[in-house]
């Protein structure tokens, strides 16, 4: 196959020759026969007119990319060597694979051959995928906030040779339009300035280069961390709480805006009744809002209204995990059985839709799908018409489930209708005059028949990169649900998937980044460390297997010694092994994603009421200290660290239950009153005794001399080493645990 068959010469890129034939070849290969670019510019043959560089990579995002008429470099060192010799402007292009408005901007500009020939003429164009490189994302996006703008995605950014940032934004459109310019008229203004003023750009990019490292840099360690008060931190919320539709006031909504994990420790703790009912009441209305998934499970991103009922249709993986970690916490605290079952279908998306056949966890699925007529529309996949409905439930059933989920001709969304719920299921069933229990009955096997009805429309793409840190996040969820929900299968995709990460996701014995397409690629990261990491304690305790808490010891002391900032404290984002790009974050924001410091801390914390280890107990309060001036100024940025700072506050409990030995299944009663009380700052240890307890305490000094009553399991409850009396009955367990929570709230 001769590259001519697959490639006609980009517009304006006289001075770059392509990529050699045997190259394209290998990766025509690699992709199969049966592969058919997303372009509109095709060759009389019907193969793609246009073909560059990223059709080597194995990132989805840049594959989206291998068929524009932009000469498209991934992010290296060829693309800014090759600026430097041909005195270019450099624009790098940021975004992901399920990014709606990235898609929009490729087909709008970077599939316009107009745009293209200019760009290939004037610039060297970079395409990054954000979730392979979040390092480069993360210096180009501070870019982009320290010129004052409001960052996302698609992200573009204008740099000099030597990869400073001098001009940036996210979407542009294609032309000028009545309120302000196009990306062609922007294109041409750069290249003006760069040309005629070069010494403007050089001063604009040492400005911003020194804000960036400004702002990404070490924070100082005042004040001490008893002087950051949680209480004011709560009031906060409660005075940005929207009290019609749950969450924080205004639009957009994320589900991260509000901390929900946050409201339940600080109920627990003060016994505040308002934090109580923020968080239940937020978590309710998600639920029944558009936001959620009602026929197939899972949130979407975010809502673009204020009433949950509109949203932007990807999936994360990331954004899963989590809430289904927020509605198993919901369920323990409150004791709402809905809180539950919303917890489960979360997590039976994510193992139908979402679990690669090896056991790990793809990135998202798309907001996009295709229509009739070939054409990529928002939201169409998951959007239903009363016809629709007809067709797929028949016609009794379909009226009621277009009264419970609203379901109208006019529709709520382009002419269609998003599935939402604006009444309790009891109200629902009075009005409709049936039995409550009933009603949810059909509307379960509705719900599962819609799924089946809309899986043969046209699919979502889906992302099928692997990440570790977004893996670590869903081994946690699956670990803690399995738990909680006593349900093994759970369990037991926690444990393929962290099989996995350790099985293929290794590289001399350190963590890698991404898996595609077989292989593993770059170097771990802090979140890719931390949220494995935490993934591995929450296995570890669910499971009692010790073999969990021996990896999570291992990369914890990988930490230490590739991303500890020993002079300040916390942990940098990047190690010795990764590029070093022109300023090294510190990460200290916890977003729709938590950061690395923050989830490394609360693991910090943990693994030390695991084995009383001291040094893990110092690096945890040594990072404290180091974002301790954010946290007093700032508090609401850093939510996620707020919870490790309680649990460093609250004296965690220990938990160690042992079976009689080879009988685990003696333990039950007692994880059965476990289960349903809500004590999150805690150490739990399960064990049989004989061999695995004998090996459990050379590591886990809280078991040591530990043991079962004849051939019933004994419940220890400790605090700071020091135990109440243990006890063989699952009542007087509870009982402890009780008194437990309420000395908590003191």
């Amino acid at each position: 196959m001769k590259n001519e068959h697959l490639y006609t010469q980009l517009p304006g890129s006289d001075e770059v020759p392509p990529p050699p034939d045997e190259l394209f070849e290998q990766a025509r290969r690699r992709k199969g026969e049966s592969y058919r670019p997303r372009t509109r510019h095709l060759a009389p043959g019907g193969e793609a007119k246009y073909l560059n560089r990223l059709f080597l990579e194995s990132s989805p995002y840049l594959l989206q990319h291998a068929h524009n008429p932009v000469n498209w470099f991934p992010w290296g060192d060829e693309a800014f060597e090759l600026a430097q010799r041909l005195n270019r402007p450099v624009l790098v292009s940021i975004g992901y694979a399920t990014c709606h408005w990235c898609h929009v901007m490729e087909e709008e500009s970077f599939e316009d051959e107009e745009v293209a020939r200019f760009l290939n003429a004037n610039f060297i164009a970079i395409k990054v995928d954000r979730e392979e490189r979040p390092d480069v994302d993360t210096v180009y996006m501070t870019a982009v906030h320290a010129m004052g703008m409001q960052g996302g995605w698609p992200l573009n950014v204008f740099a000099t040779p030597d990869r400073k940032p001098f001009y940036g934004g996210t979407y542009f459109p294609p032309r000028d339009y009545a309120g302000g310019i196009g990306f062609l008229s922007l294109l041409q203004r750069i290249r003006e300035t760069y040309r005629q003023a070069p010494e403007r750009v050089t001063h604009a990019g040492v400005q911003l280069t020194e804000a960036i490292r400004g702002m990404l840099a070490p924070m100082g360690s005042e004040p001490p961390q008893n002087e950051i008060s949680l209480e004011r931190v709560i009031e906060a919320y409660q005075e940005r709480f929207d009290a019609k539709n749950g969450g924080v006031v205004g639009a957009p909504k994320f589900p991260s805006s509000l901390p929900l994990g946050l409201l339940l420790r600080d109920h627990l703790r003060r016994g505040d009744k308002n934090s109580l009912f923020m968080a239940q009441y937020t978590l309710r209305r998600m639920a029944a809002g558009g936001i959620y998934d009602q026929a197939g499970g899972g949130f979407h991103r975010y809502a673009t209204d204020s009433a949950w009922l509109i949203p932007h249709f990807e999936k994360m993986l990331y954004d899963n995990a989590r809430l289904a970690a927020a509605y198993l916490e919901g369920y323990q605290a409150t004791g709402d059985p809905q809180f539950a079952k919303v917890a489960r279908e979360i997590l039976g998306y994510l193992q139908r839709d979402m679990m690669s056949p090896q056991g790990a966890f793809y990135s998202a699925t798309d907001a996009d799908s295709l229509t009739e007529g070939g054409h990529r529309e928002e939201g169409i996949f998951f959007t239903w018409t009363p016809e629709e409905l007809d067709g797929a439930l028949g016609a009794e059933r379909a009226r009621v489930v277009a009264a419970c989920y609203g379901v109208t001709s006019e529709g709520n969304f382009e002419g269609r209708s998003i599935l939402h719920r604006e009444k309790s299921m009891q109200h629902l069933a009075e009005e409709l005059m049936l039995p409550k229990e009933e009603l949810e009955r059909l509307l379960d096997e509705a719900r599962e028949e819609l799924y089946l009805a809309r899986q043969r429309r046209p699919l979502p793409l889906r992302d099928e990169k692997i990440l570790a840190s977004w893996n670590g996040l869903a081994i946690s969820a699956f670990a803690r649900g399995g738990l909680v929900l006593n349900d093994p299968a759970l369990l037991d995709a926690a444990r393929g998937a962290a099989n996995f990460i350790l099985e293929s996701m290794m590289s001399q014995e350190r963590l890698c980044h991404s898996y595609q397409e077989g292989e593993a690629k770059g170097e771990g990261f802090l979140d890719d460390y931390a949220f494995f990491i935490a993934g591995l304690i929450d296995l570890f305790e669910a499971t009692g297997e010790l073999p969990w808490h021996k990896h999570a010891l291992e990369l914890a002391q990988q930490v230490q010694e590739q991303f500890e900032d020993s002079e300040a404290g916390g942990y940098f984002m990047t190690g010795p092994h990764h590029e070093e790009l022109i300023s090294r974050e510190k990460p200290a924001y916890d977003g729709v994603i938590p950061s690395g410091n923050s989830v490394m801390i609360m693991n910090l914390l943990r693994l030390n009421a695991l084995t009383g280890e001291q040094w893990m107990l110092d690096q945890a309060q040594r990072a404290l200290d180091a974002f301790s001036t954010q946290l007093a100024s700032a508090p609401t940025s850093l939510s996620e660290m707020l919870m490790a700072l309680d649990y460093l506050q609250d004296l965690p409990r220990e938990i160690v239950i042992v079976a009689p030995q080879g009988k685990r299944e003696a333990a039950g009663p007692m994880l059965e009153k476990l289960r349903g009380v809500f004590l999150p700052n805690r150490a739990l240890v399960v064990f049989c005794e004989g061999d695995e307890l004998e090996q459990a305490g050379e590591l886990l000094p809280l078991v040591r001399e530990k043991k079962a009553d004849g051939g019933r399991a004994m419940a220890y409850l400790c605090e700071s080493r020091s135990c109440r009396r243990p006890t063989s009955d699952p009542e007087e367990f509870h009982r402890q645990l009780q008194e437990t929570q309420s000395k908590v709230r003191g």
